[in-house]
């Protein structure tokens, strides 16, 4: 009896101690409740799921009880979560593919009036070239009899300086005969006997021949067309002649009264101040209404009384029949500071007809950067501009073209301008010239060379969309006094009068204009607007509840954080002491002060302090023993 009270007075002793201890616990954790860390992966997972406001998160816990349940829906969480994060990649990867939206805009307001362009389509025959222009027509002339049995008239020649002519003359022909114009049949090219067999016209085809400079490889450039064939010839060997005059473009000869006869703007006469003046190598004399040398022209209102209108000279008058085949002006509307390209977006006015074309102005704005590969200002295009105008397509095209000719011919094209340090094309100084080229256009058309690619569209243009309308003029019943006050006022003394004028009139057909705009489709708010969306699509959730998932990441950091320091700790903890020293008590070698070489030494207490003890051992609450001895 005595034992068993014993026993139940150690037993209540170690409660009241198990009871102690725990109050304790508790007092501690509520001291340190600022900072709260789980002493597992399953207790962090168990109140995670327990207390998140995701859907379908609280079944991993509440069916933990069937496992089937729990396969269940950890199936139908983990997939929902796959799922969603797979429209999340779409998402991704339609913005960073950065989609833009088309604005249309009609605008109203007084319109800038175009830059306008007007051409002879009639080369002139310079006065310092003029010789050897005649001799060159008498080369061609003899070629065209030789071919076509054609005898064509020519113009008579100046005799003076005679002796100066043929010089030049047999210069000029030693050139020509290097290039003869051949005929060609089953891919070979010969010379046309002196007297050849009456042949089908039809099987035969017609053009030059290219070498190199040493005539190891050569350029073969024939044509179907026989007019086509001559009018290239003839022209190759025309560039060369202008190509040998150093200031043949700064020549201005031009005669602005005797070609353009009345000239009006908003019902306004023009002076010499509205327009500028070049010539073309093929068009002849150009002018170039409403530049930027002088006050920009506005239009105030719609309609074809307040526009430009032209009366203009068609007739051929001592020019070069070879190199135009056409009768009347070529015309084209372009924007201020930019180039007129006349073979690009010109079209050409007929004679004895009114030419009535109405435009429309057109805008276009495109997004930089991310959003497309367009320039501002060609600053960022890797070609330089030859070009005194603003950066354009065209321009930059074109520079690219005639930078590689000078690269590879060593010489520049004619027809476009000089780049610093280099010349024109001639044969007298570059004799292979005509092959370098026409063997490097061939791999500028195929895009070799690569401007096309190099050469963006940029950001801002402003193009203009025409209509035309014709009409005869001057009419039957009135032609009679036009004609007469022409006579008196502009000596207007043209034989054939139908085909010996035209009129032009280029105005605005309405005051608005259209701008097209491009705006970003898929924006940062956008963005987060659909992954808001495709969350609460999927889960049900809000942006807390993505700061949960965030919170329950770092806490999975912080226990994998600690659990590893524990381990670490504990590890260090099993490790054996060192030996202690032979001849020194515990106390002894406590007291000791090790020197800088002497190794460090663990006393016995420090591992006898380390060990639990016995009584920690033993379980709370009623013992075995006890259970026993009751019994």
């Amino acid at each position: 009896g005595g034992s068993v009270k014993t026993g139940k007075m150690a037993e209540g002793e170690k409660t009241r101690e198990c009871k102690q201890e725990e109050e304790q616990q508790q007092k501690e954790e509520q001291r340190e409740g600022l900072i709260e860390f789980y002493s597992s992966y399953q207790e962090l997972f168990q109140f995670f799921c327990s207390n998140t406001t995701i859907h379908g998160a609280i079944r991993l816990v509440c069916s933990k009880k069937n496992k089937m349940k729990t396969a269940f829906w950890s199936v139908l969480f983990f997939l929902t979560f796959g799922l969603m994060y797979w429209q999340f990649g779409i998402l991704y990867r339609e913005y960073f593919s950065y989609p833009v939206n088309l604005n249309l805009n009609l605008n109203s307001d007084r319109l800038t009036f175009p830059a306008v362009t007007l051409c002879t389509l009639n080369p002139y025959r310079y006065s310092a070239i003029r010789k050897k222009l005649d001799k060159l027509d008498q080369i061609t002339h003899q070629t065209l009899l030789d071919l076509y049995g054609y005898n064509m008239s020519l113009a008579p020649s100046d005799g003076s300086t005679l002796s100066v002519q043929k010089r030049s003359s047999r210069s000029l022909l030693h050139h020509v005969k290097r290039y003869p114009l051949l005929r060609r049949k089953r891919d070979n090219l010969v010379n046309l006997p002196e007297n050849s067999p009456s042949v089908d016209k039809n099987d035969w085809k017609i053009g030059f021949v290219l070498c190199s400079e040493n005539n190891k490889d050569c350029f073969h450039q024939a044509y179907s067309s026989g007019v086509d064939a001559v009018r290239e010839w003839y022209s190759f060997h025309y560039i060369n002649i202008l190509a040998q005059m150093p200031d043949a473009k700064a020549l201005d000869e031009s005669d602005f009264e005797n070609f353009i006869y009345s000239c009006r703007f908003n019902e306004a006469t023009c002076d010499k101040g509205n327009y500028t003046h070049f010539h073309h190598p093929l068009y002849g004399n150009c002018y170039t209404f409403n530049d930027n040398s002088s006050s920009v022209w506005t239009s105030s209102l719609p309609g074809i009384n307040n526009g430009l209108s032209l009366v203009v000279r068609t007739e051929q008058n001592d020019f070069i029949p070879l190199l135009s085949t056409v009768t009347g002006a070529r015309v084209m509307v372009h924007d201020q500071n930019e180039p007129a390209f006349m073979d690009d977006g010109g079209f050409n006015v007929r004679p004895g007809i009114e030419t009535s074309i109405s435009m429309r102005k057109e805008m276009t704005v495109r997004l930089g950067g991310s959003y497309s590969d367009c320039t501002e200002d060609g600053s960022d295009v890797p070609v330089q501009n030859l070009y005194s105008s603003r950066y354009t397509e065209q321009v930059c095209i074109r520079s690219c073209f005639q930078l590689n000719m000078v690269e590879r011919c060593g010489c520049a094209y004619y027809f476009y301008p000089l780049p610093a340090r280099a010349e024109y094309c001639d044969y007298t100084k570059h004799v292979a010239w005509g092959y370098c080229y026409y063997k490097l256009l061939a791999e500028f058309k195929a895009d070799v060379l690569g401007c096309f690619h190099k050469c963006r569209k940029p950001c801002k243009m402003t193009e203009y969309q025409l209509s035309a309308g014709y009409s005869r003029w001057p009419s039957a019943v009135s032609e009679d006094w036009v004609f007469y006050v022409l006579s008196q006022q502009n000596k207007y003394n043209i034989t054939s009068k139908r085909n010996g004028i035209a009129k032009v009139n280029i105005f605005f057909e309405e005051w608005n204009y259209k701008t097209n705009g491009e705006s970003p489709a898929f924006t940062v708010v956008t963005l987060l607007s659909q992954l808001g969306n495709q969350w609460s699509l999927w889960f049900g959730s809000s942006v807390l509840s993505v700061m949960e998932i965030a919170e329950l990441i770092l806490d999975f950091i912080a226990i994998t954080f600690i659990l590893a320091i524990r381990r670490f700790r504990f590890r260090q903890r099993l490790s054996p002491p060192g030996p202690p020293q032979n001849g020194h008590n515990s106390t002894a070698s406590q007291d000791e002060v090790p020197g800088p070489s002497a190794p460090h030494r663990f006393t016995v207490e420090a591992v006898v302090t380390m060990l639990p003890s016995y009584n920690s051992l033993e379980p709370c609450g009623p013992s075995r023993d006890g259970e026993v001895g009751h019994e």
